[in-house]
């Protein structure tokens, strides 16, 4: 299916959910703070003084960025990040959105953004580099395939140990398939996952792991002739994503405070269900 038919897709379920969500809840989640209701924004500690300034990926992918277009605030991460900004008292008009790769965002140094937005999952070692916030989602990861390949029709673990499998180096799905999968077959890691999708396409190898929302979008709607095999247990690698920000950065308290707050008032479960729950319901689990 092409792009412009995902857009119809993603946007004909944003909607259908969002009438769930108002007709069948016994009471909405309290509105994020704006305008002359919002807390008074302090200058202290933003990159650019009465701006919130927010990164995300040089392209970002649905169904967390709609259209690659975050000051829509279209897609999982676009609406999280205008949520996260309003509980800081920054009106829509005054967020500035900039872009960087994953890579160089993650690297110690001073960066360009206040908080950076691009499922980055929140590990020790990254700890030593960069600031995160406390978690605003916990993803798992799935297994995708060609039709009709080795991994077609696979229902357990097992199945999937003597495959040549993929993923992105340095990424949970990495590390999930090294821990959950343990594959008699060592695995081919790629710089990317278009790369790793490349080599998919390719024959290269049988699988490739991706976090399971981005997988269900990549099988329904960019790689042709392909499924999600199922998902995979979690193997003690919590994938929790947090927003990203310099090291000892003086906006990590608060910002780590908005996003408490819209967990503890239901939006970010509300936004979890409005954009990621058809990509995650029905997916088998892989024992």
């Amino acid at each position: 299916m092409t792009r412009p038919a995902l857009r119809t897709a993603l946007a004909a379920t944003a909607a259908a959910l969002a009438l769930l969500v108002t007709g069948c809840a016994s009471g909405g989640a309290a509105p994020a703070a704006s305008g002359s209701d919002a807390p008074a924004v302090s200058d202290a500690g933003y990159v650019t003084p009465g701006k919130l300034t927010i990164a995300t990926g040089e392209t970002a992918y649905e169904p967390y960025v709609i259209d690659d277009d975050p000051a829509s605030g279209k897609g999982f991460e676009a609406a999280v990040a205008y949520a996260v900004a309003a509980e800081l008292g920054f009106d829509k008009a005054d967020v500035v959105w900039v872009r960087t790769s994953f890579e160089s965002a993650i690297a110690p140094g001073p960066k360009n953004f206040d908080f950076n937005i691009q499922q980055y999952t929140i590990t020790d070692d990254r700890k030593q580099a960069v600031d995160f916030s406390s978690p605003y989602y916990e993803a798992s990861q799935a297994v995708v395939a060609l039709k009709g390949s080795k991994a077609d029709g696979v229902t357990d673990i097992a199945g999937l140990k003597p495959l040549l499998l993929g993923a992105m180096t340095g990424s949970t799905s990495a590390t999930t398939l090294e821990k959950a999968i343990a594959p008699t077959t060592a695995p081919r890691l790629y710089a990317s996952n278009e790369d790793a999708r490349a080599a998919l396409e390719a024959g290269q190898i049988d699988a490739m792991v991706l976090d399971t929302p981005t997988a269900y979008v990549a099988a329904n709607f960019y790689i042709e002739n392909s499924l999600v095999v199922g998902q995979l247990p979690a193997a003690g690698v919590p994938d929790q994503w947090g927003l990203l920000l310099a090291k000892d950065s003086p906006l990590t308290t608060e910002v780590t405070a908005a996003v408490d707050t819209l967990r503890e008032n239901g939006t970010l479960e509300k936004l979890q269900s409005e954009w990621l729950g058809v990509f995650t319901d029905g997916i088998p689990q892989l024992q």
